[in-house]
This record gives structure tokens, C-alpha cells and sequence, in this order.
């Protein structure tokens, strides 16, 4: 099996072509430059294709780490995911940060008024339910 993978590494996209056979790794890093379209990337598989595949095939043979993967339940799963996504979520720039910590005082804000009107609501429904009340005792 044969696979290549294109990543940004520094100011650079490179890319890596692997060739998985007999529970081996052989694998050769080219580096491409600015980042490649689609069709760029084919036309470069067309040109540089087969020297890429003998450059991997001439490369030393490491052992590929079949790991056994453990059937995990579902939601552990998502938990997992969640907690994760948690994490990178967490590195942000300052700007990102000052503007996240913003909304959610904001957002506290909106909270904090929405409780004030209905108290007030509250308030002016037991009010005008009171005035009822003794305008029915004075009509008696």
C-alpha cells in the first residue's frame, strides 16, 4: 500500500510518500514549497512519481507497529473527543482569549437583565393581582 500525506512544516508544505508492505515502513519526505492544489499535486505525481517510489523503495525497511485497537463504548469515545477538543481549543492567541472572556461577560450580562425583567414581571403581576383583590373587598 502505498500512501503520501502533504503538511505544512514551517514556511514549507512537504510531502511524505510511504510504501506499507509485509508489516514494513519505507518512506522518503520531499518538499514542495508553496501549498499545492490538486491538480498541481498530480501534475508533480506525474513528473517526480516513479523517482519518488524508487527513492522510497531504496530507503531502509523499520517495522510498522500494528497496534491492536481496543473497541471502545461510544460515549467513552465522545467523552474522549470532547475532552480533547477541550484541550485545543484551549491554546489561543491573546486577542482570541480577551475576545472569548468579552462574549461571556456579555453573555452574563443578557443573563443577569433577563432575571431582573422577569422579577419585574413577577413583581408588577402580584401587584396588579393585590389591587384586584382590594378593589373586590371595597365593591363588597
Amino acid at each position: 500500500m502505498v500512501t503520501l500525506s502533504v503538511y505544512l512544516d514551517g514556511p514549507f508544505w512537504v510531502g511524505v510518500l510511504e510504501i506499507v508492505e509485509d508489516g514494513t515502513v519505507r518512506a522518503t519526505r520531499f518538499t514542495l514549497g508553496s501549498e499545492p492544489t490538486d491538480p498541481e499535486l498530480y501534475e508533480f505525481l506525474q513528473r517526480h512519481g516513479v523517482a519518488l517510489l524508487e527513492r522510497a523503495a531504496s530507503s531502509p525497511a523499520v517495522p510498522s507497529e500494528r497496534r491492536e485497537v481496543k473497541r471502545v463504548n461510544p460515549k467513552r469515545a465522545a467523552k474522549l473527543a470532547a475532552r480533547a477538543a477541550a484541550r485545543v481549543a484551549g491554546r489561543s492567541t491573546a486577542a482570541q482569549e480577551a475576545l472569548r472572556l468579552e462574549l461571556e461577560g456579555r453573555k452574563a450580562e443578557a443573563v443577569d437583565d433577563r432575571r431582573a425583567r422577569r422579577r419585574e414581571a413577577a413583581e408588577h403581576k402580584r401587584e396588579v393581582a393585590r389591587r384586584k383583590r382590594i378593589e373586590r373587598r371595597r365593591d363588597r
